[in-house]
Order: C-alpha cells, then structure tokens, then sequence
C-alpha cells in the first residue's frame, strides 16, 4: 500500500474527531437530531481548519445507513464511498477549475435527477468564491429552489468575495484558527501513533508556524519526521522552519523592557546571522508584547492565552518591568514596523531601528498626561487655602534707595477707610488709577505695595518673582486690586490662586489692613518710577538694620504727588537654589518629571 501523509491519515471522520470547531459541529449535530436541514451551507475559515472535513462529515450524516442521524456507524459502506472519494451521490467540485457559467449549467441539469442510492444528493463546491459573477447568478434560482434531495455545501477562505445575493440563500458557518493549546494536544496524540519522541517546546514551535491551521501543523510534523527521524527537538523545527526560540524571543523582550540598547541589537544581530525570518521575528515579537498587554489588563489571566506554562512564568515576571501605556507605545512601533516591513529595502535595518523606538518608547509620557498631570498641580496647589506658608523670621532687607524723588515714603500708621470708589467692570478693562495723597488721609498706594511686595517675598521667593513684574492699581473698601501689564497677562494664572490670596491678605493684615480681599487684572502700569529692590546676593551682604523692618515716616520723606519719571527696566534677580525649591509647587514639579534645578534666574 502506497504511503500516505499524516494530513490525511489522521483526518477527521466523524464530529467527535473535529478539533477546535465545536460552535460549528454541535450546530450541524442538533439540526440533525431536530431534523432542520437546510438546503445550502457555507464554510467560511482560514485554510486548515476543517471547512471540507465538516462537509463531508456532514454528508456522511445525511446519507449513512438509517440517516440522518449524527452518530453514524464509520463501517458503514455508504460513509466509506464518501470518505474515499467513490460516491456518486456526494459530488464535489473545484470552483477554481469549474468556475464558468457553463459548469453551472451543467450543475443545474443534474440536479433534477434522483440520487443513485442515497437519500440526498450533495454538491461540496470548495473555494466557491472563484466563481465568476456570471457563474453565480446562474446559480441563484436553484440555489434558492433546490430539489428536496438536493443539498448545497460551500466552502471558502474569503466570504467577502461571494455576492452577497448567495449569502442571503446559505446558512454561514465561521470556522475559527484552532489554539496553539489544542494544535499540541492533537500533534502529540499523532507523535505517539507514530512511535514518534518529540519535546514539548518543539511541539508550541510546530503550532507558533502553522498560525492556527491544523493541516499546516500536520504537514509539518510530517515534514519532521522524515528529516529527524523518531526523535524531534525544537532545534530542529527552528533550524527548518527559520523560526525564533521561545528563550531567545523572552530575551530579546527583556532587552527591550529594561532599555539596554546594545544587547538588544546584539541578539538581533546574532538572529539574522543564523538565518531566521526577520518578519516572522518581528511578528513573534509583537504577539509577546500583545500577551504582556493582555496578562496586565486580565490581572494574570492565562486562560485568554495560547500560551506554554513557561512562557507564563516569564510573562509573569516581565508585566511589572512596563506600565499598560508603555507597551501599547511598544506595539505601535512594531505594529508600524510590521507594516513598512514588506516594502523595506534594508530589513535588518528597519527592524534595528523598530528597537530602538521601541526602547525609548517604554518611558515616554503622552502629552496629555503631561497637561493632566500639570492641571492636577494647579488644582492640588488651589485646594488648601488655610495652608499658606508660615512667615519666614528673615533679617528685614536694607531701606530702599533714594531715587531722584527721594525715598518711598512710609506708613506708620493704619489710615482711616477711602472714600467708596467703583470696582473695575472688567478684568481686562484699565481701570482709574487712585492717586495717593497722603495729605488727605488716603492710603498711599505706593508705600503699601512697597512693603506688601517685601514681606510676600520673604515667606515665599516664588511669589516675589510675580509681584515684581506687577503693580498697585487701587485699594478701595477693602479690595486691593493688583494689575499685571499685557506682557505678563499668563502670570495671572499662575498666581490666581487661594494659597497666595491668604499670603498677600495676611501680610496685608500685618501691615494694618486686616480682612482685605485680592483681585488680580489686566491692566497697562501707568508711567511711574519702580524702585529696584536688591537681589539676594545683595541682601545677604548688606548691614543688616538693628530696628524694625518698617523704616520710621521721619526716615523717610515722601515722594511729591503725581510725580512721574520713565519707569525703569526690571532688575534681574538671582534666586538660590535652596530657597527656590523650598516652594511646594517647584517640589511637585520635580517630583513628576523627575528633574533637578541647575540654575535658578527671573
């Protein structure tokens, strides 16, 4: 007896011995038991997984001995003419070679006729999508309207290419890729037919090639046999087939969560040496990094997974080295890779590049984590208002210079309440300047910021770095309206916030002006002379004074009124790093994005 191959040795004869197309067989299974067959099917899969197998088994089931019944006898001799082929009643037809409209024609002539001596007359017409599109409707009416002892099985790997006025007429039946899992269990039944040894790994790599077709899986175990003879090894599946090990795929992986680029393309280089398929590669790759996604957002679930129990312990260990947003960036630039694959004139190269995104891609921030994460600082820094920031007890800086007016005159004392005057209407409008005069008994304006500016910026640097590029624009019945000049119109935001409204209302209150409130505008400082307030540096080095931080109003000889001068250019100010990072919102941002302060300037 001539040898023949293990795809049809061990091919399926009844539904009991279908592997993984259980949705389908029990379907076919319980219309036989209810006795509801239709008239026309359609078997629709990739190729290998069982779509003529089943209508064949289907046929036996409709013409055996006593049918239809699905629990047929297999020494029956009507179910041995069909599965050799020697059936009159069991016709099947190549759409590939008899796709024409004059093949259908014939169909439809034969079709009147009663079977030879089964109860139905079946047509199994494999890849029906061939058919030209004449052929087919040609094939309508009697496929609608079939004799009684006609029956119609279509089987196809592209549906989408049937019209879909044949769809309408079929029941469809989606045959699925079989698991990897089940593709093992099966080939090591067969091995063992066989008197054949062959290892686990071996077996997941025969199953990793044949992509879910059991036909493909077995030609290859068939293939195996003859080069190694009784004893098979992974080595060898990997050497014929080009595939990657299981282990120097987890390496390479692990290379790629742990950011280490020159092992990385070491292990590539070392692959592409020893022949192995790069697309095959990169395609391995990307479904391990799909099973590290899918293990995280199952929470360990390895039952969604066609997976050995060795690839699990590893999967294990490398779901914590990257967060779910890091590898679905990895799978983007591989997916991507994938893609520019086929057209690539350099395959080693783009592959070697695809690493080197990927690597960098593990730890990279989107940008709207990056605004979310800034916005949540703003939030976290205006949801405390009783937690400003104690007064710092510093050493009071030096009394300002004279200027060509002569010194800025002091406050010694709280003054009576303005006269009411009108808010500004709007935030944007430039509201009347109050003109300070002292004689009157009015607030001067100039003094008050003057020191309000001085004592906000010993408890905080942050703020004081703000306040300088503002100015005093009124205070009236209690409102202290502070104004930033159209150049520094995005300051606002910045300093808009409860935790500095306390600041500026306490130290307000300590000058003499409790339970005032704080309102930040837009509006263009009007032509006036701006007293340049020393930096740190100097501050550090100047005398420090023995009195009160509040010069005496003898000391200090008031300004005439309304006198105005071109205002000068601010003066930079040179922060120290540690009273810099002493503000909480610097502390947060470093925190985040992981910095550190090199140099600190305004």
């Amino acid at each position: 007896m001539s040898y023949q191959v293990i795809a049809r040795k061990y091919r399926p004869q009844r539904f009991s011995d279908v592997v993984g197309q259980e949705h389908v067989t029990r379907t076919l299974s319980q219309a036989i038991e209810q006795n509801r067959i239709a008239h026309a099917y359609l078997f629709c899969g990739p190729r290998g997984t069982g779509k003529t197998t089943i209508a064949r088994i289907f046929a036996k089931c409709l013409n055996c001995t006593g049918g239809p019944k699905a629990d047929f006898d297999e020494n029956d001799p009507r179910c041995k003419e069909i599965a050799e082929g020697r059936s009159l009643d069991v016709l099947e037809i190549d759409a590939a070679s008899n796709r024409g409209i004059d093949e259908i024609r014939g169909l439809r002539e034969t079709v009147r006729y009663a079977p030879a001596g089964s109860k139905f007359k079946v047509y199994i017409i494999d890849e029906v999508h061939m058919l030209t599109k004449e052929a087919f409707n040609a094939l309508l009416k009697t496929l609608e309207e079939p004799p009684e002892h006609v029956k119609f099985m279509f089987a196809t790997t592209e549906p989408e290419k049937v019209l879909p006025t044949i769809l309408s007429r079929c029941q469809r039946f989606d045959l699925r890729r079989i698991p990897a899992a089940l593709i093992v269990k099966h080939l090591s039944k067969i091995a063992g037919e066989e008197k054949v040894t062959i290892d686990e790994p071996a077996l997941f790599a025969i199953a990793r090639g044949a992509e879910g077709g059991m036909r493909d899986a077995e030609s290859t175990l068939d293939q195996l046999i003859s080069f190694c003879g009784n004893r098979i090894e992974e080595a060898d599946v990997l050497s014929m087939f080009g595939l990657t090990a299981q282990a120097q795929l987890l390496d390479l992986a692990l290379a790629v969560l742990k950011g280490e680029v020159e092992p990385a393309l070491r292990q590539l280089n070392q692959l592409t040496g020893s022949g192995k398929d790069l697309g095959r590669l990169l395609g391995d790759l990307l479904n391990h990094f799909r099973n590290l996604l899918v293990y995280q957002v199952s929470r360990g679930d390895l039952s969604i997974l066609e997976i050995s129990e060795s690839e699990g312990e590893s999967l294990k260990a490398q779901a914590a080295m990257a967060t779910s947003q890091g590898l679905t960036r990895i799978l983007e630039v591989l997916g991507e890779a994938e893609l520019r694959l086929r057209d690539a004139a350099s395959r080693k190269i783009l592959i070697e590049v695809a690493l080197l995104k990927a690597i960098e891609a593990r730890n990279a921030v989107s940008l709207d984590a990056v605004l979310s994460q800034l916005n949540q600082l703003r939030g976290a820094a205006g949801s405390h208002p009783t937690s400003a920031p104690a007064p710092v007890q510093a050493q009071p800086l030096p009394a300002p210079a004279a200027t060509a007016t002569g010194p800025v005159p002091a406050l010694s004392s709280p003054p009576p309440p303005p006269p009411p005057a009108p808010e500004p209407a709007t935030r944007t409008a430039e509201p009347m300047r109050e003109t300070a005069t002292t004689a009157s008994g009015a607030p001067d304006l100039d003094s008050i910021w003057a020191k309000l500016v001085e004592s906000a910026g010993r408890a905080s640097p942050f703020i004081r770095s703000y306040l300088r590029e503002a100015h005093p624009v009124s205070f009236n019945r209690g409102v202290f309206v502070i104004g930033f000049d159209p150049e520094f119109e995005d300051h606002i935001g910045l300093v808009d916030n409860s935790r500095n409204h306390t600041l500026l209302q306490t130290k307000l209150s300590e000058l003499g002006h409790p339970n005032c409130q704080i309102k930040l505008i837009k509006a263009e400082a009007p032509l006036r002379e701006r007293p340049a307030e020393p930096s740190f540096e100097e501050s550090a080095s100047a005398p420090v004074p023995a009195a009160s931080t509040q010069p005496a109003a003898s000391e200090a000889p008031a300004r005439p009124t309304g006198a105005t001068v071109p205002r000068e250019k601010p003066v930079t100010v040179i922060l120290s790093k540690d009273d810099f990072k002493k503000d909480p919102l610097i502390q947060k941002a470093l925190e985040v994005f992981k910095g550190q302060i090199v140099d600190v300037r305004t």
